[in-house]
């Protein structure tokens, strides 16, 4: 089969490689679609964990294409998802629904080869079927929206809180609109493009501020006691540390936005002390894929708009290759 290969940090082709037969409990899905996240870009250059070489892709949709031994409930034609994490299922972690925390963590995509192919195996659990009013287009966001699903249990908003967040690309929108619905009163989001904060003023948010106006817009005059709740979804430290000097008292802080693995930050331990500042992290998914499958199926949560472009698999590696342009979201494979 022919799959999209990142041999080593900044090395990816397009090869021939072999059809993953389904083992014991597992299905073969042909995939139709798959998105490419933050977190691929970062395995391409090599700041992830990931091993090589390795087929990236965790978020997809497919048809099944193969059942193997052992499994029930799904037939070649089932049209599914499929949760990407790989827990062992027997660690202290695991065992307490930590699993995101696993001793053994790994991931389609992330730890062992994923979707940017023709086909993916999956452990036959993991996977949930569409329903016909589902695209393959939406089901491929299933997985982004579960891993903010993590972040809002992890957030725990309070009606009425005043939050600000940083970054409106296609995870900052699908936080943007969870947020709007859980119940943030004002919610302002930064961002370096218009068109992405035109967007999110559509979906929830109150108030959008280019990156370059920040200072001026959220100024002490303006917020003297910052906000309730902050949100990076950028990843980029530098944004991270300003974030950071927006925390209200007894404020919490949520660090979405993956980083460079060995990447840093200063932060003031007596302001973190003094101001009663709860800092959190975000980390992928964790049992909750099923809920945001839900929220899309019942069009809670409106994915279609956050499409900017559809690839083929054989453009990904120059699209790879490219300084990520700012006024994309959501680009997908088309496979």
């Amino acid at each position: 089969m022919k799959a999209l290969v990142i041999e080593a940090p900044r090395q990816a082709v397009i090869k021939e490689v072999a059809y993953p037969a389904p083992k014991r409990g597992e299905v073969t899905i042909q995939v139709k679609q798959v998105g490419i996240c933050g977190t691929d870009f970062h395995i391409y250059e090599g700041e992830f964990i990931s091993p090589y070489p390795i087929i990236p892709g965790h978020e997809f949709s497919g048809i099944i294409h193969e059942v193997g031994e052992g499994v029930s409930g799904f037939q070649p034609g089932d049209r599914v998802s499929a949760d990407p994490s790989l827990f062992c299922g027997a660690c202290s972690f695991c065992l307490t629904q930590r699993g995101n925390q696993c001793e053994n963590w790994g991931a389609l995509g992330n730890t062992v080869n994923g979707s940017m192919a023709e086909f993916v195996s999956v452990p036959a659990g993991n996977v949930i079927k569409l329903p016909d009013s589902m695209s393959f287009e939406e089901g491929a966001f299933i997985e982004p929206m579960a891993c903010v699903v993590h972040g809002m249990n992890r957030l725990q908003l309070q009606v009425g809180n005043r939050v600000l967040l940083f970054g409106a690309g296609a995870m900052g929108q699908q936080l943007i609109q969870s947020l709007a619905r859980a119940g943030a009163s004002e919610l302002v989001v930064v961002d370096v493009a218009q068109e992405k904060l035109d967007l999110a003023l559509q979906y929830g948010a109150t108030k959008g501020i280019l990156s370059r106006n920040v200072d001026t817009e959220l100024s002490k005059d303006n917020y003297p006691h910052g906000f309730d709740a902050v949100v990076d979804v950028t990843g980029i430290p530098a944004v991270i540390e300003q974030a950071l000097d927006y925390v209200g008292p007894a404020g919490k802080y949520l660090q979405f936005g993956v980083t460079p693995e060995h990447a840093s930050i200063r932060v003031n331990p007596f302001k973190l002390y003094n101001k009663d500042w709860t800092l959190l992290g975000s980390m992928a998914i964790n049992h909750t894929f099923i809920p945001a499958f839900h929220w899309i199926k019942e069009g809670r949560i409106d994915v279609k708009p956050l499409i900017s472009q559809t690839i083929s698999l054989e453009e990904t590696v120059a699209f790879l290759e490219q300084p990520k342009a700012s006024h994309l979201m959501k680009v997908q494979i088309k496979l």
